[in-house]
């Protein structure tokens, strides 16, 4: 039976759910939030201890000003009603990606629900939030060039630990929803020998039954890593 400790999603197709039923694309970030509510609540039951999800790539400030806002005020709310629920329910909240750029409203919010879910550990779910996989590689070496480490001292296992999933397992299986094939500079080093599946249901509408069939197809799966 394969392991699955660590899932990633890319949670795609919200303003296309929105545009089948006629709505502004707000309200498919609004119904997606609820997809993830009810994804991260069934991770335990998976014994899944790690969920990382894409919420907004740094190419995704190239939208309009109006859905860009939309996505951050979207985000400070849910921060301020679902704190409390994440507390509760054991999860260990984590932000991943350039937070410097972001509303120092919206980063001293970030920083104060990290620090109050920060001795949970029922799931750890972390926010890719202006992230890109290019960037964060990028960064790695500039940091590591910065502590003056010998070339010859550079390993994968060390370049890992410059990476900003320092100290967590590699995704087992990344989960893209939309139907679209391609990992859109996510977690590029991370995922290296990670299952990929791609879902065709649009993120507002991935739930239990979904996810289920995601995980007994990768249940199913050989994985060789190269063997």
């Amino acid at each position: 039976m394969n392991e699955l400790r660590h899932l990633a999603i890319i949670m795609d197709g919200n303003r296309r759910w929105a545009k089948n039923k006629g709505l502004p694309s707000f309200a498919g970030h609004r119904e997606g939030v609820n997809s993830l509510k009810i994804i991260l609540k069934q991770c335990p039951i998976w014994q899944i201890k790690y969920l990382t999800v894409y919420v907004f790539s740094t190419e995704n400030w190239r939208r309009e000003d109006e859905e860009v806002k939309f996505l951050f005020d979207l985000l400070k709310k849910v921060l301020e009603t679902e704190l409390q629920e994440l507390i509760d329910q054991g999860v260990c909240l984590r932000f991943i990606g350039d937070l410097q750029q972001l509303s120092p409203s919206l980063l001293f919010q970030i920083e104060s629900a990290q620090k109050a879910t920060a001795e949970n550990n029922k799931v750890f779910l972390q926010i890719a939030l202006n992230y890109g996989g290019r960037a964060e590689i990028v960064q790695a070496v500039q940091n590591i060039i910065k502590a003056q480490i010998p070339a010859e001292e550079i390993t994968e296992e060390n370049f890992a630990n410059y990476l900003l999933t320092k100290g967590q397992p590699e995704p087992d299986l990344l989960i893209r929803t939309g139907g679209e094939s391609r990992i859109s500079n996510y977690l590029l080093w991370q995922i290296a020998y990670s299952e990929i599946i791609i879902s065709p249901v649009l993120w507002p509408e991935f739930r239990e039954k979904e996810l289920k069939e995601c995980l007994e197809e990768f249940q199913s799966r050989s994985r060789r890593f190269g063997k």
